[in-house]
Parts: structure tokens; sequence; C-alpha cells
């Protein structure tokens, strides 16, 4: 595996030229598409077939990495797929608001490590959410949430048909 974790960082700037795929897709780039999703733990057969397994898949993977699981897979989706890591999250600390800290709050809830209202606003309970979490998953306890704190929530999620 570790020449296949090469081969994909290596062509983790490729994913722009891949294809946007959807239900009924078919052909190598489904196949492509399919032998990722075996990587990141998602079994599923590689028949180059984008049918409704693939797009459950597909959306449990948008899940885990923070895109909107629609099924579609477009350029962030082709990129996360790459890396197996969430791509374009903000990074976020005390102070920061909106729809992405509700996220980080949805999941630190989903960890055990946030009990606050869904709210959007990182303030004292979210920054002390956040310090343990990382705290827990080894990290440097900074209350900022930065690539290395979304990579360690995006493995709270479990893959599909594992």
């Amino acid at each position: 595996m570790q020449l296949f974790d090469k081969q994909l960082s290596s062509q983790a700037t490729a994913q722009l030229n891949k294809p946007q795929l959807t239900l009924g897709s078919k052909g190598d780039a489904v196949k492509e598409l399919q032998k990722l999703l075996n990587h990141w733990g998602y079994y599923l057969p590689i028949d180059g077939t984008f049918g409704q397994t693939t797009l459950d898949i597909v959306k449990a993977f948008q899940r885990r990495v923070f895109l909107k699981a629609d099924g579609v897979v477009g350029n962030l989706t082709w990129q996360a797929l790459y890396t197996g890591a969430p791509v374009n999250m903000p990074i976020l600390q005390r102070g920061s608001k909106g729809q992405a800290v509700i996220t980080l709050q949805e999941t630190l809830q989903i960890t055990g490590h946030y009990t606050g209202r869904l709210d959007g606003d990182f303030g004292a309970t979210t920054d002390a959410a956040v310090r343990s979490f990382q705290k827990d998953a080894d990290l440097i306890a900074d209350g900022i949430v930065g690539s290395k704190t979304w990579y360690a929530l995006s493995k709270i999620f479990v893959p599909m048909g594992c």
C-alpha cells in the first residue's frame, strides 16, 4: 500500500483533469473512483458502473471529509479521494462564526467532546471541546482547528461496508 500512497501523493494535483461523475456514469474513471474508495476502507466491487451502492458510498465519504453529500464526484471530492483528507476547510478558532463552526460542533458532539448548543459561535465551550479533542487525538491542544485537526475529526466516521 505504500506505493499506492506515494502514487496518490504524486497524483494529488491530477484530479483537476478528472471528469465529474454521477449516478449512471460508466467507464475507467468510475473504476478509478471505486479503487480509491476501496483504498480508504469503503469496500465495493470495481465494476466501472456508478450505481446505487457507489452513490451511497460516495455520499458517506463526502460526509466523512465534510463535503456536501450530494453523490456528485467533482473536483473537491476527487481531491479528498486522492489525499484521504478534508479539503477547503477553514481554519477556525475562538471568535469564528458560521456553518463551518456548526459542522465542527456537530462532529465534536459525536465524539462526546461537545455538549453545548449548535450555534455556530466558536466561544469558550467550543474552544474547550476542541482542546480536549486535540489532546485525545495526540495533537497540539491549541484550540485552533486547522488541517491536522480537521483530518483527525474526519477519522471518527467509520467507512461503510467494513
